[in-house]
């Protein structure tokens, strides 16, 4: 390859902007950015599904501190990524995806996977650009770069056609084939000239476009997060009973977590974590509450939203008091004012505006200690529920006395992967991330095979760190294959799938009120014997005399470099009747 090629160009470009790893699924249209990222000292993760690679990329960007990047094929290749992408937007997550498309002489005239890519992606992409020259590629993704990191974070989208990232010589040879090469008629005369005029446009040097760079925030926006945050510390000053709740956006890509952490312990309200904010304070602080989120909520006469929009998560602000006093910060306007508008609204990184709330009632608060009290005898009163419950016989294996197992066994470093509907669920009542950073879940858009991609995007961004994955049996369909990817990269992975048979979150309720199971059965599979025959090592836990020695087996499994999962048949339990979303 030349210096000019497009591939090299993209990726030089990924390397000055800080990518380590790049996630992909192969394909002809993008080889040359594989290959030069390689080249450049990029790692190549190959995986077994698009909307993996995505995924991955949406991880790196929440763990590592920069936007991750995934290349894909032209056509299905780009298709398979939608729901990744929308994931994305709605997590406000900044990775950029580079999508493969046919040559530019080529689009509309039926070309192998040539669709209109950019009307798909760009409604669940916050930019999109086409590359038409290979002078327009390093600007363009430099430019996806900056965009997925302004203002409200999320993925962007660049489209390299082919024929702009392979060498000059090798599309010039392609283009000029056949009889246009040595024309005879004069519609051959005049093809050779169409196309070698397209061809100077495509290599030609030229200006590139404009390129948008980060500003700092304006003096005025300095001035309304401080006067925000002193009316903000009056409220909490009259408050006799607060909460403070924060959000998966109070860690998005760009916060500090120790500075959040030391804030939040600073102000003294009583918090609950939640998304992406798991494991902010530790595994337990002073004043973090994890139950009873929403009597705590209705009782409330002052509740702080950091990050955290009102939509079906809180019943869309029904959980809070109506005679609350609403204090919102949030990046965006319009998750800031949905369903219910604060009386107090930060347009603001919710880190930074907590940091400037912290800093105003450094000269003290009310005495909050009785109602601290009275959420610590509730709190306490849920624990002692679900160690009742955990007692109960639930065979094969009770999943509450499960997820208490792996609470105990659970390192202090690992991250979490969470995938998966009921069995999930039921293990944030009972597993603690032991740090920050150390929770991935979905998000708001409640997606279903997350798994995969997050375990690699992880692995990527702390490779010496044990990782461990939740799955429900439904949500492990999407990611059985890629324990394949996970053996040939020897990842540190211990992954437990509750396979209680069936899609147990929509069985609940569907069968009680439809008095019909139809699509909610799975019958409990033997998972543990798939992953044997993709490379990993399989164990199936169906006593629970046996369930502290499977997991130290897994472990032992995982540190030696060999990926595991526990196949753990679980039996049904009340304990989260009546909990469907809509």
């Amino acid at each position: 390859m030349t210096r000019e090629t497009g591939g090299l160009l993209v990726a030089d470009e990924l390397a000055r902007q800080g990518v380590t790893s790049l996630f992909t699924l192969c394909g002809g249209h993008i080889s040359p950015i594989l290959v030069a990222a390689q080249a450049r000292g990029i790692q190549i993760v190959d995986v077994r599904d698009e909307a993996t690679a995505a995924f991955a990329a949406d991880a790196v960007s929440r763990l590592g501190g920069t936007p991750g990047v995934a290349a894909v094929t032209a056509g299905p290749g780009v298709t398979n990524t939608v729901t990744a992408l929308e994931n994305a937007r709605l997590a406000q997550s900044p990775l950029v995806l580079l999508g493969g498309a046919t040559a530019t002489i080529l689009k509309g005239r039926g070309a192998l996977q040539d669709i209109d890519q950019m009307a798909l992606v760009r409604p669940h992409v916050k930019w999109a650009a086409a590359a038409r020259r290979v002078a327009d590629l390093a600007p363009a993704v430099a430019h996806a770069f900056d965009e997925a990191r302004a203002g409200v974070p999320g993925p962007t989208f660049v489209e390299c056609p082919v024929d702009v990232l392979y060498p000059e010589a090798f599309v010039r040879e392609w283009y000029l084939a056949g009889g246009v090469r040595q024309p005879r008629t004069l519609a051959d005369r005049a093809m050779r000239w169409y196309l070698e005029r397209h061809l100077r446009r495509l290599f030609a040097a030229g200006s590139p476009p404009s390129r948008r760079r980060s500003r700092p925030e304006p003096r005025a926006a300095h001035a309304a997060l401080s006067h925000l945050a002193d009316r903000a510390a009056a409220a909490l000053r009259r408050a006799a009973r607060p909460v403070l709740l924060v959000g998966s956006q109070a860690l998005a890509s760009g916060a500090q977590p120790a500075a959040l952490a030391d804030a939040i312990c600073r102000l003294g309200i009583p918090v609950y974590l939640s998304g992406m904010a798991r494991g902010l304070l530790g595994r337990v602080a002073e004043g973090q509450f994890r139950h009873q989120r929403k009597a705590a909520l209705r009782e409330a006469d002052c509740v702080v939203l950091a990050g955290a929009p009102c939509d079906f998560r809180l019943d869309y602000g029904r959980h809070i008091n109506r005679r609350a006093v609403v204090i919102g910060a949030n990046r965006s306007a319009a998750e800031l004012s949905k369903n219910r508008r604060p009386a107090i609204g930060a347009v603001a990184a919710p880190d930074a505006f907590l940091v400037a709330l912290a800093e105003r009632l450094a000269g003290g608060h009310p005495d909050w200690s009785a109602w601290v009290r009275a959420l610590a005898g509730r709190e306490a009163a849920r624990d002692a529920e679900i160690e009742r419950l955990a007692a109960e016989p639930a065979p094969p294996v009770n999943p509450l006395a499960l997820c208490q197992a792996i609470e105990r066994a659970l390192p202090d470093d690992a991250v979490l992967v969470a995938d998966g509907g009921d069995f999930v669920a039921t293990a944030s009542y009972v597993v603690r991330p032991r740090g920050p950073l150390s929770w991935l879940d979905p998000g708001v858009f409640g997606t279903l095979g997350v798994g995969a991609g997050f375990i690699l995007g992880a692995y990527a961004c702390r490779p010496g760190t044990e990782i461990w994955a939740l799955f429900g049996d439904g949500a492990l369909g999407f990611s059985l294959a890629e324990f394949h990817t996970f053996a040939r990269r020897r990842v540190p992975l211990v992954a437990i799938v509750g396979n209680d048979g069936k899609w147990a979150q929509i069985a609940r309720d569907q069968v009680e009120v439809l008095a019909s199971e139809v699509g909610t059965s799975l019958g409990r599979a033997e998972y543990h014997r798939a992953v044997e025959g993709l490379g990993a090592r399989g164990l199936l836990l169906d006593d629970p005399a046996r369930i502290d020695e499977t997991l130290a087996a897994a472990r032992a499994a995982a540190r030696a470099g060999t990926p595991v999962l526990v196949n753990a048949l679980i039996g049904d339990t009340a304990f989260r009747k009546g909990s469907i979303s809509l």
